[in-house]
């Protein structure tokens, strides 16, 4: 199996060696983000992020559910992000 995929790439760089890097290059472009530490700290940010801003409440005393601040312990923190 992996002497014919050798041959099919060796005929094909012979043959159409721009088809060939275009399709190496779009490949990686494809796999390549998904490995990047980049990725794994922008998708940690999106997750400790509230979608919207947060409404303040007039407070009386009689809400235990509702937190005081959108971060508090209901979610991931940015703590990883300071010590950084």
């Amino acid at each position: 199996m992996a002497g014919r995929l050798a041959t099919f790439l060796k005929d094909a760089w012979a043959k159409e060696p721009v088809l060939v890097a275009s399709f190496t290059t779009g490949s990686l472009a494809l796999i390549l983000p998904t490995l990047s530490p980049f990725t794994k700290y922008a998708t940690m940010i999106n997750q400790a992020m509230p979608y919207d801003c947060p409404v303040p409440l007039r407070d009386d005393g009689n809400m235990p559910d509702v937190p005081s601040h959108p971060q508090d312990p209901q979610g991931p923190s940015l703590e990883w992000l300071k010590n950084l």
